[in-house]
């Protein structure tokens, strides 16, 4: 887990812009559909950090922590798409 410093509003800012990820970002860096995102988060395997009416947020690290498993998923159980 990464430990975040932040002494002023623009480290802050920058921080934010840096690390924080939208549901749409979501979708274009793991390629799934909004659908598959849900199913991710319903099933605890993506939390938010937070949930908005029409959105949620989520942590950079855990979004490439999933990203990651999904190709050890990928390469396990479909090698032959290779």
């Amino acid at each position: 887990m990464v430990d975040y410093k932040v002494t002023n509003k623009e480290e802050f800012i920058s921080l934010v812009q840096s690390e924080i990820l939208t549901s749409s970002e979501v979708l274009d860096e793991l390629q799934i559909s909004r659908q598959a995102l849900n199913s991710l988060v319903k099933r605890g395997k993506l939390v938010p950090v937070k949930e908005l009416s029409r959105d949620k947020l989520f942590l950079r690290e855990n979004v490439e922590s999933r990203k990651e498993a999904a190709k050890e998923l990928h390469t396990k159980y479909r090698p032959y798409d290779e």
